[in-house]
Protein backbone atom coordinates (compact mmCIF):
# COMPACT_ATOMS: atom_id res chain seq x y z
CA UNK A 1 0.00 0.00 0.00
CA UNK A 2 1.10 3.56 -0.69
CA UNK A 3 0.00 7.05 0.29
CA UNK A 4 0.62 10.38 -1.40
CA UNK A 5 1.17 13.79 0.13
CA UNK A 6 1.09 17.07 -1.79
CA UNK A 7 2.41 20.33 -0.35
CA UNK A 8 0.79 23.40 -1.94
CA UNK A 9 3.06 26.40 -1.39
CA UNK A 10 3.44 29.89 -2.74
CA UNK A 11 5.81 29.00 -5.58
CA UNK A 12 5.59 25.24 -6.14
CA UNK A 13 3.56 22.08 -5.63
CA UNK A 14 5.62 19.21 -4.17
CA UNK A 15 4.32 15.63 -4.12
CA UNK A 16 5.72 12.53 -2.39
CA UNK A 17 4.70 8.88 -2.27
CA UNK A 18 5.38 6.87 0.88
CA UNK A 19 5.15 3.20 1.74
CA UNK A 20 3.61 1.60 4.84
CA UNK A 21 6.79 2.29 6.84
CA UNK A 22 6.67 5.99 5.94
CA UNK A 23 9.67 5.81 3.61
CA UNK A 24 9.60 8.13 0.59
CA UNK A 25 9.41 6.14 -2.63
CA UNK A 26 9.05 8.96 -5.18
CA UNK A 27 8.87 12.74 -5.44
CA UNK A 28 7.66 15.22 -8.07
CA UNK A 29 7.46 18.99 -8.34
CA UNK A 30 5.29 21.25 -10.44
CA UNK A 31 5.30 25.05 -10.60
CA UNK A 32 2.59 26.77 -8.63
CA UNK A 33 0.12 28.67 -10.83
CA UNK A 34 -0.15 32.31 -9.86
CA UNK A 35 -3.15 33.50 -7.87
CA UNK A 36 -4.47 35.15 -11.01
CA UNK A 37 -4.76 31.68 -12.58
CA UNK A 38 -7.53 30.85 -10.11
CA UNK A 39 -8.44 27.98 -7.84
CA UNK A 40 -9.14 25.53 -10.66
CA UNK A 41 -5.54 25.81 -11.93
CA UNK A 42 -4.20 25.12 -8.44
CA UNK A 43 -6.46 22.09 -8.03
CA UNK A 44 -5.29 20.76 -11.39
CA UNK A 45 -1.64 21.24 -10.36
CA UNK A 46 -2.30 19.25 -7.16
CA UNK A 47 -3.98 16.43 -9.08
CA UNK A 48 -1.20 16.30 -11.69
CA UNK A 49 1.60 16.35 -9.09
CA UNK A 50 -0.10 13.51 -7.22
CA UNK A 51 -0.41 11.47 -10.40
CA UNK A 52 3.25 12.16 -11.21
CA UNK A 53 4.29 10.20 -8.12
CA UNK A 54 1.77 7.37 -8.10
CA UNK A 55 1.35 6.66 -11.82
CA UNK A 56 -0.56 3.39 -12.14
CA UNK A 57 -0.07 2.55 -8.43
CA UNK A 58 -3.20 4.23 -7.11
CA UNK A 59 -2.66 5.19 -3.45
CA UNK A 60 -4.94 4.42 -0.53
CA UNK A 61 -5.40 8.12 0.22
CA UNK A 62 -4.08 11.59 -0.59
CA UNK A 63 -2.92 14.10 2.02
CA UNK A 64 -2.83 17.79 1.12
CA UNK A 65 -0.65 20.29 2.95
CA UNK A 66 -1.75 23.87 2.20
CA UNK A 67 -0.14 27.18 3.15
CA UNK A 68 -2.94 29.02 4.92
CA UNK A 69 -5.92 28.75 7.24
CA UNK A 70 -7.65 25.35 7.31
CA UNK A 71 -10.74 24.85 9.44
CA UNK A 72 -10.77 22.58 12.50
CA UNK A 73 -12.57 19.80 10.61
CA UNK A 74 -10.03 19.70 7.78
CA UNK A 75 -12.75 20.40 5.23
CA UNK A 76 -12.30 24.01 4.10
CA UNK A 77 -9.38 26.20 3.20
CA UNK A 78 -10.41 29.56 4.63
CA UNK A 79 -7.68 32.00 3.58
CA UNK A 80 -4.05 32.11 2.47
CA UNK A 81 -2.00 35.12 1.53
CA UNK A 82 -0.29 33.22 -1.31
CA UNK A 83 -3.12 30.94 -2.54
CA UNK A 84 -6.38 31.78 -4.38
CA UNK A 85 -8.82 29.70 -2.30
CA UNK A 86 -11.25 31.69 -0.13
CA UNK A 87 -13.52 29.73 2.26
CA UNK A 88 -13.47 26.87 -0.22
CA UNK A 89 -14.44 23.19 0.32
CA UNK A 90 -10.99 22.09 -0.83
CA UNK A 91 -11.04 18.59 0.68
CA UNK A 92 -14.26 17.70 -1.15
CA UNK A 93 -13.20 19.35 -4.41
CA UNK A 94 -9.86 17.52 -4.50
CA UNK A 95 -11.50 14.21 -3.58
CA UNK A 96 -13.87 14.63 -6.52
CA UNK A 97 -11.07 15.68 -8.87
CA UNK A 98 -8.68 12.85 -7.94
CA UNK A 99 -11.15 10.11 -7.03
CA UNK A 100 -9.19 9.50 -3.81
CA UNK A 101 -9.96 9.90 -0.11
CA UNK A 102 -8.38 13.24 0.87
CA UNK A 103 -7.02 14.55 4.17
CA UNK A 104 -6.43 18.33 4.33
CA UNK A 105 -4.36 20.30 6.83
CA UNK A 106 -2.25 23.43 7.18
CA UNK A 107 1.27 23.01 5.78
CA UNK A 108 3.12 23.68 9.04
CA UNK A 109 0.86 21.28 10.94
CA UNK A 110 1.76 18.63 8.37
CA UNK A 111 5.46 19.41 8.70
CA UNK A 112 5.23 19.25 12.50
CA UNK A 113 3.52 15.85 12.30
CA UNK A 114 6.31 14.59 10.01
CA UNK A 115 9.04 15.87 12.34
CA UNK A 116 7.27 14.26 15.34
CA UNK A 117 6.95 10.90 13.59
CA UNK A 118 10.26 10.69 11.74
CA UNK A 119 12.27 13.88 12.16
CA UNK A 120 13.94 16.30 14.52
CA UNK A 121 11.12 16.26 17.10
CA UNK A 122 10.96 12.50 17.66
CA UNK A 123 10.56 11.83 21.37
CA UNK A 124 9.91 15.52 22.14
CA UNK A 125 6.79 16.46 24.12
CA UNK A 126 6.78 20.21 23.39
CA UNK A 127 8.16 22.04 20.39
CA UNK A 128 7.65 25.00 18.10
CA UNK A 129 7.96 24.51 14.35
CA UNK A 130 8.65 27.52 12.12
CA UNK A 131 8.55 27.01 8.36
CA UNK A 132 10.23 29.64 6.20
CA UNK A 133 9.48 29.69 2.50
CA UNK A 134 7.62 32.29 0.48
CA UNK A 135 6.21 33.35 3.85
CA UNK A 136 6.23 31.93 7.39
CA UNK A 137 4.12 29.12 8.74
CA UNK A 138 4.16 27.57 12.17
CA UNK A 139 2.90 24.86 14.44
CA UNK A 140 2.73 24.24 18.18
CA UNK A 141 3.41 20.81 19.68
CA UNK A 142 2.24 20.22 23.27
CA UNK A 143 2.12 16.83 25.01
CA UNK A 144 3.42 15.23 21.83
CA UNK A 145 0.53 16.41 19.64
CA UNK A 146 0.04 19.21 17.15
CA UNK A 147 -2.26 21.83 18.69
CA UNK A 148 -4.71 23.27 16.15
CA UNK A 149 -6.60 25.67 18.40
CA UNK A 150 -10.33 26.27 18.86
CA UNK A 151 -10.97 26.84 15.16
CA UNK A 152 -8.03 24.98 13.62
CA UNK A 153 -6.04 28.17 13.06
CA UNK A 154 -3.23 28.00 15.65
CA UNK A 155 0.36 28.57 14.56
CA UNK A 156 -0.08 31.44 12.10
CA UNK A 157 3.10 33.03 13.40
CA UNK A 158 3.97 34.70 10.11
CA UNK A 159 1.16 37.21 10.55
CA UNK A 160 2.03 38.35 14.03
CA UNK A 161 2.70 42.08 13.81
CA UNK A 162 6.34 42.79 14.69
CA UNK A 163 6.59 46.33 13.27
CA UNK A 164 3.57 48.57 13.90
CA UNK A 165 2.55 50.22 10.61
CA UNK A 166 5.42 48.35 8.93
CA UNK A 167 5.71 46.85 5.46
CA UNK A 168 2.48 45.91 3.71
CA UNK A 169 1.76 42.19 3.70
CA UNK A 170 -0.14 40.11 1.13
CA UNK A 171 -2.57 39.15 3.90
CA UNK A 172 -3.83 42.75 4.05
CA UNK A 173 -2.09 43.73 7.30
CA UNK A 174 1.13 45.68 7.85
CA UNK A 175 4.32 44.81 9.69
CA UNK A 176 3.83 41.03 9.68
CA UNK A 177 6.80 38.91 10.76
CA UNK A 178 7.06 37.23 7.34
CA UNK A 179 7.72 40.59 5.69
CA UNK A 180 11.07 40.62 7.53
CA UNK A 181 11.83 36.90 7.71
CA UNK A 182 11.02 34.83 4.60
CA UNK A 183 12.25 34.03 1.11
CA UNK A 184 10.65 37.17 -0.23
CA UNK A 185 12.20 39.23 2.56
CA UNK A 186 15.62 37.82 1.68
CA UNK A 187 15.16 38.81 -1.96
CA UNK A 188 13.89 42.28 -1.04
CA UNK A 189 16.75 43.07 1.34
CA UNK A 190 19.27 41.97 -1.29
CA UNK A 191 17.54 43.95 -4.03
CA UNK A 192 17.61 47.13 -1.94
CA UNK A 193 21.32 46.68 -1.25
CA UNK A 194 22.36 45.75 -4.82
CA UNK A 195 19.81 47.66 -6.87
CA UNK A 196 18.87 44.54 -8.84
CA UNK A 197 16.76 41.45 -8.26
CA UNK A 198 18.26 38.07 -7.34
CA UNK A 199 16.20 35.03 -6.44
CA UNK A 200 16.80 32.98 -3.31
CA UNK A 201 19.19 30.39 -4.85
CA UNK A 202 21.26 33.20 -6.37
CA UNK A 203 21.53 34.99 -3.02
CA UNK A 204 22.47 31.69 -1.38
CA UNK A 205 25.20 30.99 -3.93
CA UNK A 206 26.67 34.45 -3.39
CA UNK A 207 26.57 34.04 0.40
CA UNK A 208 28.33 30.70 0.23
CA UNK A 209 30.99 32.35 -1.93
CA UNK A 210 31.51 34.97 0.80
CA UNK A 211 29.71 37.91 -0.80
CA UNK A 212 29.21 40.57 1.89
CA UNK A 213 25.83 41.80 0.67
CA UNK A 214 24.39 38.28 0.51
CA UNK A 215 25.80 37.41 3.93
CA UNK A 216 24.31 40.61 5.32
CA UNK A 217 20.92 39.68 3.84
CA UNK A 218 20.97 36.31 5.55
CA UNK A 219 22.08 37.97 8.78
CA UNK A 220 19.09 40.32 8.59
CA UNK A 221 16.55 37.56 7.92
CA UNK A 222 18.19 35.24 10.46
CA UNK A 223 18.14 37.93 13.13
CA UNK A 224 14.43 38.47 12.59
CA UNK A 225 13.96 34.71 12.80
CA UNK A 226 15.65 34.66 16.20
CA UNK A 227 13.73 37.67 17.49
CA UNK A 228 10.40 36.12 16.53
CA UNK A 229 11.42 32.72 17.89
CA UNK A 230 12.26 34.35 21.24
CA UNK A 231 8.70 35.62 21.53
CA UNK A 232 7.36 32.13 20.86
CA UNK A 233 9.74 30.59 23.38
CA UNK A 234 8.56 33.11 25.97
CA UNK A 235 4.96 32.17 25.22
CA UNK A 236 5.26 28.37 25.09
CA UNK A 237 8.55 27.36 26.82
CA UNK A 238 9.21 24.50 24.34
CA UNK A 239 11.93 21.87 24.56
CA UNK A 240 12.92 22.54 20.96
CA UNK A 241 12.51 25.02 18.11
CA UNK A 242 12.54 23.35 14.68
CA UNK A 243 13.03 25.45 11.54
CA UNK A 244 11.83 24.04 8.23
CA UNK A 245 10.68 25.25 4.82
CA UNK A 246 12.64 25.97 1.66
CA UNK A 247 14.73 28.84 3.03
CA UNK A 248 15.90 26.71 5.97
CA UNK A 249 17.77 24.45 3.53
CA UNK A 250 20.66 26.95 3.60
CA UNK A 251 21.46 25.81 7.15
CA UNK A 252 23.77 27.84 9.34
CA UNK A 253 23.79 30.85 7.00
CA UNK A 254 20.32 31.45 8.41
CA UNK A 255 20.38 29.56 11.70
CA UNK A 256 23.57 30.97 13.23
CA UNK A 257 22.30 34.59 13.31
CA UNK A 258 18.92 33.25 14.44
CA UNK A 259 20.48 31.43 17.41
CA UNK A 260 22.36 34.57 18.41
CA UNK A 261 19.21 36.69 18.21
CA UNK A 262 17.16 34.08 20.08
CA UNK A 263 19.54 34.15 23.04
CA UNK A 264 19.83 37.94 22.90
CA UNK A 265 16.07 38.52 22.79
CA UNK A 266 14.99 36.12 25.54
CA UNK A 267 14.70 37.20 29.14
CA UNK A 268 16.61 35.50 31.95
CA UNK A 269 18.95 33.43 29.80
CA UNK A 270 21.41 33.12 32.69
CA UNK A 271 18.69 31.38 34.72
CA UNK A 272 16.74 29.34 32.20
CA UNK A 273 17.29 26.80 29.44
CA UNK A 274 17.38 28.28 25.95
CA UNK A 275 15.86 25.62 23.67
CA UNK A 276 18.00 24.39 20.78
CA UNK A 277 17.10 25.89 17.41
CA UNK A 278 17.61 23.12 14.87
CA UNK A 279 16.86 22.47 11.20
CA UNK A 280 13.96 20.21 10.25
CA UNK A 281 15.47 16.79 9.66
CA UNK A 282 13.11 16.11 6.76
CA UNK A 283 14.00 19.40 5.09
CA UNK A 284 11.72 21.35 2.76
CA UNK A 285 9.76 18.17 1.97
CA UNK A 286 8.44 17.84 5.53
CA UNK A 287 5.02 19.30 4.65
CA UNK A 288 4.41 16.82 1.84
CA UNK A 289 5.73 13.91 3.92
CA UNK A 290 3.54 14.95 6.84
CA UNK A 291 0.49 15.14 4.58
CA UNK A 292 1.19 11.62 3.34
CA UNK A 293 1.61 10.39 6.93
CA UNK A 294 -1.71 12.00 7.91
CA UNK A 295 -3.32 10.25 4.92
CA UNK A 296 -1.87 6.99 6.25
CA UNK A 297 -2.61 7.55 9.96
CA UNK A 298 -5.75 9.70 9.83
CA UNK A 299 -6.02 13.33 10.91
CA UNK A 300 -6.53 13.58 14.66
Amino acid sequence: MTWVGVDVGGTKVLAVRIDAAGEVEATATRPMPGRSAGADAVEEAVALAARDVYGDREPSALGVSAAGLVDAEGERFLFGAHLPWRDAPVRRVLAERTGLPVVLDNDANCAAHAELVAGAAQGVRSAILITIGTGIGGAVVLDGRVVRGAHGLAGEFGHMQVVPDGLACECGLRGCWEQYCSGRALERVTRVALGRHLDGPEVTALARAGDRVALSSFASVGTWLGVGAAGLVSAFDPELVVVGGGVSAVGDLLLDPARTALSGSLQGTAYRAVPPLVPARLGPGAGAIGAALLARDGRS
